[in-house]
């Protein structure tokens, strides 16, 4: 335990400089057991087992664009992230552990007490027992908290899904913390939100389904049909989303994907824009495994995620969207007002960019709750940031703003995110909204 951030990030700091920890770009053609399978060059490992990068062919009326094909992330089984709880002095903390991922921009992150694929935790890789898996693998020891499967990047996975679960274990029980583990309160954690690329994207999902605080003054049973619609209304309209069935996908062999240019070094598309496809070769000390090899999805740029919010009667709301991606598992998730990489829009005039970008990026500092730039998923991607910002907007957006936005309170959302209806990057916003500490927001 730290009594204070500051002593955790001497910890913290400590440990980066002394772990041995290097990623190579290689080419994909010369990563270490993985090939292009001869007829669909489709890239996937030897064993059959991990992920394969394929492609896909989209339709939908829901995008600014009605079709286009990708490459994209495959990777059927579902892994496990989990954040152990104790009551330690009366206080609650959270086991979380400095873990390398070979996409981090700065290597080393603070995740969640489990992070594994499937892959790992049946230990297919022949490597180390993943630690604490004990806890919330069933007969588990502990009360669970929370347990939900939650959805991954829909625009870079397909239909990809993770089991989040937070698990609560007796005050005074013994639980041993291992090197490169650390209890961190509440309140430390928001500490660790207001810093750059510290809270890994798992974490930060996992903190989501935290039952209570929602910082919408509402409070006691049924206080979540207090808001503008009730939750009822809100499931309703994604439902009729949903029910009209407007995506449809369709697997397809990567060298047949369009717009992308492939070589033995990369995949990218031939505008630059969006991500590429590349090879990185790792060692690690403190992994299951202390040398792989793999491909990464590398973005185009530095994305934005962000609500817009203000108080309708008396109550915070933030404006969620109604939101279709390539991989998104059914159809539409609730999501950020604004999610996406603003560079492959500079080119297009006003009206053709997202709805409500220009408003976030241009919003004067004193609307500005939050903004902080995060990591997403370094497992699978290369450097991958967003800038996750609360803007306030005031009542120049009104209660109906039409299209696929709508308002909501935080504990709307939270209630819906409990049943897989939100997707990750709005589950991420909503962590930074209830748990950053206002002297903490820049």
């Amino acid at each position: 335990m730290f009594r204070q951030t500051s002593a955790f990030l001497d910890w913290f700091a400590e440990r980066n400089g002394t772990h041995r920890h290097r990623v190579t770009p290689v080419p994909l053609n010369r990563l270490d057991g993985w090939a292009a399978d001869p007829e669909t060059g489709n890239l996937r490992h030897r064993s059959g087992r991990f992920f394969t990068v394929e492609g896909l062919e989209v339709t939908t009326g829901r995008r600014e664009v009605p079709s286009w094909t990708q490459p994209v992330i495959v990777q059927p089984e579902s892994g496990l992230l989990g954040i152990l709880v104790q009551d330690l002095g009366g206080v609650r903390h959270f086991l979380l552990q400095a873990k390398m991922e070979p996409g981090n921009v700065n290597t080393l992150q603070m995740s969640p007490t489990v992070q594994a694929t499937r892959s790992n935790f049946t230990r297919v890789h022949r490597g180390r027992a993943v630690p604490y898996l004990e806890y919330f693998l069933a007969p588990r020891r502990g009360r669970v908290l929370s347990d939900a499967l939650q959805s991954e990047q829909g625009a870079w996975f397909l239909r990809k899904r993770n089991r989040n679960m937070i698990v609560e274990v007796p005050a005074g029980e013994t639980v041993p913390v291992r090197d490169g583990f650390c209890w961190l309160t509440l309140e430390q954690i928001g500490d660790l939100l207001a810093l750059d690329n510290v809270a890994n994207m798992d974490t930060r999902t996992v903190l989501s389904g935290l039952p209570a605080p929602w910082p919408d003054a509402a409070a006691g049973p049924g206080a979540e049909e207090h808001g503008l619609h009730t939750t009822a209304e809100l499931l309703s309209r994604l439902t009729e989303v949903r029910a009209a069935g407007d995506l449809h996908r369709r697997r397809i062999p990567l060298h047949e994907v369009k717009g992308w240019a492939r070589s033995g070094e990369r995949i990218a598309h031939e505008d630059g824009r969006y991500f590429s496809v590349i090879g990185v070769d790792v060692e690690a000390d403190g992994r299951e495994v202390a040398r792989w090899s793999q491909p990464m999805l590398a973005p185009a740029g530095r994305g934005v995620v962000a609500f817009l919010t203000r108080e309708i009667g008396g109550l915070r709301h933030v404006l969620v969207q109604l939101r279709t991606e390539a991989g998104t598992f059914d159809v539409a998730e609730l999501a950020p007002t604004v999610q996406c990489l603003p560079a492959n829009h500079a080119h297009l005039p006003a009206a053709r960019r997202p709805r409500f970008l220009d408003r976030v990026l241009d919003a004067p500092e004193s609307r500005v709750l939050f903004d902080v730039v995060h990591s997403e998923e370094g497992g699978r991607f290369h450097h991958a940031e967003n800038r996750y910002l609360a803007v306030e907007a005031g009542e120049d957006v009104p209660p109906d703003p039409g299209g696929d936005h709508v308002w909501m309170t935080p504990r709307q959302l939270g209630a819906l995110l409990r049943h897989s209806h939100v997707n990750v990057e709005a589950r991420n916003l909503l962590t930074c909204l209830r748990f950053l500490r206002p002297e903490g927001a820049r």
